[in-house]
């Protein structure tokens, strides 16, 4: 089994290219209106337009917020440091900075541009 989540977003493009930069992905579809984001060919995350209804309707409200209230993506990275550094040059809003977790992992919690929780994390048992 693989988890497959999918957001929605108001720019596909402008989300994609970000968590490409963050994460290291690439674009595995790319378009304006559905994207889905892989990482040596394996589905991480897939992007979908508020407005776009293809087969299956619309997916959610974009008027209801926060988005993802109560989700959060969490990421476990290789190149947690790295991903950190990213993420502050992409002027991420981080609400939570690096710190250790009760899990003997390092985290960094931070807003995607559209209001997401995004977790970055190291493996775990990495901290000590």
């Amino acid at each position: 089994m693989q988890l497959q989540p999918l957001i929605c977003v108001r720019d596909v493009e402008a989300s994609s290219r970000w968590y490409q930069r963050l994460l290291g992905l690439q674009s595995g579809h790319g378009g304006a209106e559905y994207e889905r984001l892989v990482l040596h060919g394996r589905l991480i995350l897939q992007l979908h337009r508020w407005e776009v209804e293809h087969q299956h309707g619309r997916l959610g409200d974009p008027n209801l917020k926060p988005y993802g209230n109560g989700v959060l993506l969490w990421f476990e990275l290789d190149d947690f440091d790295a991903a950190v550094v990213r993420a502050e040059e992409l002027k991420a809003e981080i609400f939570k900075p690096r710190h250790r977790s009760e899990n003997a992992h390092w985290e960094c919690w931070l807003r995607d541009p559209e209001g997401y929780t995004i977790v970055l994390a190291s493996p775990h048992g990495s901290a000590g």
